[in-house]
């Protein structure tokens, strides 16, 4: 997901979609934890949404603040 994207949606839906990857992380590194990922970059790639996610909040959030 690029930070275009992610620019795109309002906050209730990215709320919404960071509880969705934040469940994917831990679902992945459960499996992770216990038998070989199919794709162990997608652990990476999802720990970046969500860091994107919680940036671009945190951007709306200061400039409202201001």
């Amino acid at each position: 997901m690029k930070a275009e994207e992610v620019r795109e949606l309002d906050n209730a839906e990215l709320g919404h979609r960071l509880g969705e990857l934040k469940m994917e992380q831990f679902r992945l590194r459960f499996r992770s934890a216990t038998m070989q990922l199919e794709n162990p970059r997608l652990l990476r790639e999802i720990r970046r949404d969500i860091a994107r996610i919680k940036t671009i909040l945190h951007e709306r959030r200061s400039a409202s603040d201001e």
